[in-house]
């Protein structure tokens, strides 16, 4: 089949919602590396949240400096790290909401 007669499907805000779901996995993701890094000891806890928020959102507006500044065919947006930190921000609460999981493991 052409691919050309496949139908267009237009997802409102696609772009925001990829950005907000990068972050989210990437905050959990960079937590789970701390909370082990740091043993888990409750006030290291905090730390690996702290930590791993700001990897996160100074990673997302790095990137979107760095994609206005290196290239000619993308433009950085601070709706693109609103959905950053808010992606950031959902992770920091899921992550804190199932504490007693993450610990386990």
């Amino acid at each position: 089949m052409n691919s050309s007669n496949l139908p267009v499907v237009n997802v409102p805000s696609i772009d925001k919602i990829v950005h907000f779901c990068f972050h989210f996995g990437f905050t959990i993701s960079w937590i789970l590396f701390f909370k082990k890094e740091l043993k888990g000891k409750e006030a290291d806890d905090y730390k690996a949240y702290l930590i791993s928020f700001i990897f996160s959102v100074f990673f997302g507006i790095t990137i979107e400096i760095l994609q206005s500044v290196l290239t000619t065919t993308r433009a950085s947006d601070v709706t693109d790290v609103l959905a950053n930190t808010l992606g950031a921000t959902a992770g920091i609460f899921t992550a804190i909401a199932f504490k007693k999981q993450i610990d386990k493991i």
